[in-house]
Parts: structure tokens; sequence; C-alpha cells
């Protein structure tokens, strides 16, 4: 977790989807020791997690069950948070299924959900949030995508399909809210070692074939991720927009 104190996070109104577990779930952490209040979306049950960082950090993060899959219920989840903690500032979109297919075996069907977790979601959260940023002029977004896309991986065309397209979309709002003082960024992590990752996809021949593309030989964890969404969302970053933070372990390269 990081030591970097952002005295502009304090009290501010964040809403993080998929905020209860992996990645999420240290992003909350981060965002409520930073002072932020806090609130995140997902459909499982987070209760006990909420309890969890109330001890940990003294501060109690709100959950709203919500399917990102459709936007109704994504937009109330949006709407009650801003009841709650006044307009949302920092929206982060993180919640995403890395499920992985086979192109000639994706139906229609698969295509449609999987488009509406990993793209649409993000889209319609940036509709919902931007009218109480226009209001408060400014905000921060930050758009989860993955080095995915940039390293062409096989085995889950769908969702790399996607990574990309949250890429141009982050930089089309961003030109296009600008002017609102609304920055839009997108955060691209290598391969963290979620539970998720590890009881599904992590083998010893593929961690060390991916830590061999790393220039930096530790595994990433949740935790390492937190510092960069902290500075994306925070007045650090004030000029900062339409860019892509790669966080991976020097997998990829940029520029």
């Amino acid at each position: 977790m990081t030591d970097a104190i952002y005295p502009d996070l304090a009290e501010a109104s964040v809403f993080i989807t998929g905020g209860g577990s992996g990645i999420g779930a240290a992003l909350t952490e981060g965002f409520l020791r930073q002072g932020a209040r806090v609130a995140f979306c997902q459909r499982s049950d987070a209760s006990a997690f909420c309890e969890a960082m109330e001890q940990k950090t003294g501060r109690r993060p709100l959950f709203l069950p919500a399917d990102i899959s459709d936007f109704a219920s994504l937009e109330r989840a949006l709407r009650a948070a801003a009841d709650a903690h006044g307009p949302v500032a920092v929206l982060v979109n993180n919640a995403a299924n890395d499920q992985r297919h086979d192109t000639l075996a994706v139906d229609e069907a698969f295509w449609d959900q999987s488009i509406a977790v990993n793209l649409k979601a993000y889209f319609f959260a940036c509709r919902a949030a931007i009218p109480g940023m226009q209001a408060m002029k400014g905000g921060s977004i930050i758009n989860f995508t993955s080095i995915s896309y940039m390293m062409g991986n096989p085995g889950y065309p769908v969702y790399v399909t996607a990574n990309s397209g949250i890429n141009g979309m982050t930089r089309a709002l961003a030109r296009e809210f600008g002017p609102d003082r609304i920055r839009v960024n997108a955060l691209a992590p290598g391969w963290v070692m979620t539970d998720k990752q590890k009881q599904e996809w992590v083998t010893p021949e593929a961690l060390s074939a991916h830590l061999g593309r790393q220039c930096l030989k530790d595994t990433l964890a949740p935790q390492d991720i937190v510092g960069g969404c902290l500075f994306l969302a925070s007045s650090a970053s004030r000029m900062m927009t339409g860019q892509s933070l790669v966080i991976d372990g020097g997998v990829v390269t940029t520029g």
C-alpha cells in the first residue's frame, strides 16, 4: 500500500466498480486510507469486506449491490453514492471479466455479455457520473484496461478488444470533457496475482514465462496498482488526461 498522502482526496466522493475483491478491494482500502468517502458496487455480497475495512481503516465503505452490465442498475448505484457522499468526484471503472475463450467458440450472446461488462459498463458509468462532475467544475475518471491489447495475447480475444476500446474511449472523453476540467485517464496493469488469477490461471510455467518478460522480476500484487490510481485521482496529476498509465513490471514499453 502506498505511503503517499494526497490531501485533496480527503472526504472526496469516490465510486469504484468491483470494489470488494481483487484489485478493486485494494483500491477501496487505498482510498479509505486517504480519508475519502468510498462507495463501490458489485453483484456478490460484500458486507464482510465492509466490516473488515472499517476495522482496518476506521472508515466504512458504502456497498451498493449492482450488475454493471445493466445500465439501470449501475445508474441507481451511482445515484445512491452521490446521495450518500455528494456528487462523485472520482470514478474508477475497475470491474472486468477476463474469462478465457477461443475465437471460434464465441457466439453472439457471449460477445454481447463480455462487451457489456468490459466496455459498455465503463461508458455508461462515465455518462452517469459526468453531469455531477460538470456541476462541480471538475473530476477524475480512471478507466482500468490492461496490457493484454498491447501484447496481442491469444486466449481472450473479446476481452482484448474491449481493452483496446477502453483506451479509445478514454481519449475521446478526455477531449470532449476537458473544457469542464474533467480528466479521463486509463490505467493498464500487467498480470496481477489476485486470488482469482491464482485459482484459475497461474501455473509455475506460465508465471515463469511472464516474469521472464518483466524487467522487474517480482510478481505484481493488487497493492502495487493502488499508488498509480491514487495519483491519477488526485490533483498531483491535474494536467494529465487522455493518457494510459502502465503498471506491469516492465513488460510493454510506451512512448
